[in-house]
């Protein structure tokens, strides 16, 4: 499979973690099962995500707060921004979260993007999510989901070629694109691509399958490797 050898990749993971600030402590007293769980977290994806920093040397920035704290995949005023349990802080006590956490977070990955853009003709932004196997009650039907924006012609070939890399590299794994969500909903590549071109910035979400990234399944696996083997095959070196 031919490289392209003009392209950069830059990785990022929103909800790499559970972890709640002291400041924000009381509020979340007695809440840890929501903390655990899909909900508080991606679990997984922080070890997705340095296996494919690992096998590409890519650089690669992570929020470990809690979504629930803080949601770093949604905008500014948007109703998921706050959770139930912080939303009831002050506009002082909101705002102070949103500069310890939010900002820090999307400015580091927009700025490490800008900066690769400066050597590179085009980057990839792979951000790295996980999803439970079952919602409300309906089992989801993949392993893998690449979301993307399918009016971008550069996002549309990247997944085709992405896919058929990793039917190479897992032919057994089942790939879906814009699933489990659509690509083209609000998060952190969808604000990237309104501020950058869409042939120079290319904002792929990966989503795996909460099933095969822990517990048991990912212990018998080799599927974190095997994603980044795939995407391994796009990029020089």
């Amino acid at each position: 499979m031919r490289k392209n050898e003009d392209i950069a990749l830059v990785l990022s993971c929103e909800h790499a973690g559970n972890r709640v600030p002291a400041e924000c402590r009381a509020l979340f007293r007695g809440k840890q099962r929501a903390l655990e769980s899909h909900r508080g977290w991606d679990p997984g994806a922080l070890e997705v995500a340095r296996a494919i920093a690992k096998e590409t040397d890519a650089p690669l920035v992570a929020a470990t707060v809690s979504r629930l704290v803080v949601e770093c995949n949604r905008s500014i005023g948007h109703r998921q921004l706050f959770s139930e349990f912080t939303h009831s802080l002050d506009r002082e006590g909101r705002t102070r979260l949103l500069d310890r956490y939010y900002h820090p977070h999307r400015g580091a990955v927009e700025a490490v993007v800008k900066s690769a853009l400066r050597s590179h003709r085009r980057v990839v932004h792979v951000s790295v999510h996980t999803f439970t196997p079952a919602l409300n009650g309906r089992k989801r039907t993949a392993d893998i989901g690449l979301l993307y924006d399918p009016s971008r012609a550069e996002e549309s070939h990247f997944v085709d070629v992405w896919s058929h890399a990793l039917h190479w590299e897992a032919p057994l794994l089942r790939v879906k694109k814009n699933y489990p969500y659509r690509g083209w909903t609000d998060g952190l590549t969808t604000t990237l691509r309104g501020k950058l071109g869409a042939r120079r910035y290319l904002g792929i979400e990966l989503e795996v399958n909460q099933a095969l990234a822990v517990g048991p399944a990912r212990r018998s696996s080799d599927v974190p490797n095997q994603i980044a083997r795939s995407l391994a095959l796009l990029l020089p070196g």
